[in-house]
């Protein structure tokens, strides 16, 4: 297939999923949209049971809206980091790259670089040894991956160099298949998004990583 039918196929059976899928010149570009994203999203609430009723002011105090937004970029690069922190600060946003564990219910955007993606099912790759890179792509309300153009390949069978150079001489190791965003139906058989993960996932196609 060409490059341009790989990106084709892969951005069709990306959005079959629920996915949003944008292509972009480099990662300036792509740090500019997940800051306008959170820019024009509500901060994530915590939902906790009994918030309605007459608390203790200890407990009542778990039941305030957080009022920052937080974007979490655990595997970019310093100098990408260093651009996006820049660029939250500039607009009232916490940007965090380690400490996960600590907003656990509290992270807007999960802003990641996928090593690769397989336009067969429309799904990203991802080297997810890092706990802070596996909370960011699970716990965020809104996962941004961007995925450089010349990382998507047909299927699985082409990516077998890739998952060999991840998983190769590393013990243990996790890499993440991730396939539109967050879904379930084991609930009388009605599809709900965000139950188990984020409520969207949005891929950013890069020229140039």
């Amino acid at each position: 297939m060409s490059d341009n039918t790989l990106i084709e196929l892969f951005t069709a059976r990306a959005e079959a999923v629920s996915a949003v899928v944008k292509r972009m010149p480099s990662m300036k570009e792509a740090t500019d949209y997940v800051i306008n994203l959170c820019g024009e999203k509500e901060a994530c609430q915590l939902l906790i049971s009994g918030c309605g009723e007459p608390l203790s002011e200890k407990a009542e105090d778990l039941c305030e809206v957080k009022q920052d937004k937080i974007v979490a970029g655990p595997n970019l690069s310093k100098k990408h980091y260093n651009a996006l922190a820049k660029a939250c600060e500039q607009n009232g946003f916490v940007c965090k790259s380690e400490g996960l564990r600590e907003n656990l219910a509290g992270i807007d955007i999960g802003f990641t670089v996928c090593q690769g993606a397989i336009a067969e099912t429309g799904s990203i790759v991802l080297d997810s040894d890092k706990e802070d890179t596996r909370l960011a792509t699970m716990i965020a309300e809104i996962h941004v991956a961007a995925v450089p153009v010349d990382a998507i390949v047909q299927d699985y069978y082409a990516e077998e160099e890739l998952l060999a150079k991840l998983i190769g001489g590393k013990t243990p190791s996790y890499t993440a298949f991730i396939t539109g965003a967050s879904r379930t139906a084991d609930i009388e058989r009605v599809l709900a998004l965000g139950v188990h993960g984020p409520l969207e996932l949005h891929v950013l196609l890069l020229d140039e990583v």
